[in-house]
């Protein structure tokens, strides 16, 4: 199955992709589903049930939450999550809830992760494909999964239909809800692959 775990609907302030067209071109595209992951809310809840849609594409609720030492994608039961935590309290309430967060584009010049959360086992899983990333800054991912074993994922980081699917994360087995993307995440193999 192959999902975008990183897509940005019009919701965030930073993107210009309307939900309706998601659903619509991410199944003509080859994608089995995708995440929404908007910038510091779930507000896409009110737009659309998650799950599986009419034309079989699986949506799953998520966001990308941002903190001063990196930005997470995060799964679980999060829709009414405090703004402003700093990242270490932020990823031990993720562990704590049973969720599961995502070191977003951990190499990017603007913020990236620091190092020491991984280094202390607070996330254990990194975007190791974004998809407007530049190549060194996603190349430099490998020395954290050589270092310290983290898993990758891939996800397109769309803010355009354009960027959709670009990049997604290849699970082997069925994923039609949070709850099974979140244990996929915990408990299986995927790898990260550019369209």
């Amino acid at each position: 199955m192959k999902f975008d775990l990183h897509v940005h609907t019009s919701i965030s302030p930073c993107s210009q992709l309307p939900l309706e067209d998601i659903i619509a071109q991410a199944k003509e595209r080859g994608l089995s589903g995708v995440c929404i992951t908007d910038h510091d809310t779930m507000e896409v809840r009110h737009f659309l049930q998650e799950g599986l849609q009419d034309n079989g594409l699986c949506v799953i609720f998520g966001m990308e939450y941002a903190t001063g030492e990196g930005d997470f994608l995060l799964f679980g039961p999060y829709e009414q999550l405090q703004p402003g935590l700093a990242a270490p309290e932020l990823l031990r309430h993720v562990e704590k809830t049973g969720g599961i967060a995502v070191a977003a584009h951990p190499f990017r010049g603007s913020r990236p992760t620091r190092e020491y959360l991984i280094d202390h086992g607070l996330c254990g899983i990194v975007e190791g494909i974004n998809g407007r990333n530049r190549q060194h800054e996603n190349d430099s991912v490998s020395s954290w999964r050589d270092r310290y074993g983290v898993k990758q994922v891939g996800g397109s980081d769309a803010h355009s239909l354009e960027e959709l699917g670009r990049v997604t994360t290849r699970f082997q087995q069925p994923i039609r809800s949070r709850d099974e993307l979140i244990n996929a995440l915990k408990n299986s193999s995927y790898t990260p692959e550019r369209s």
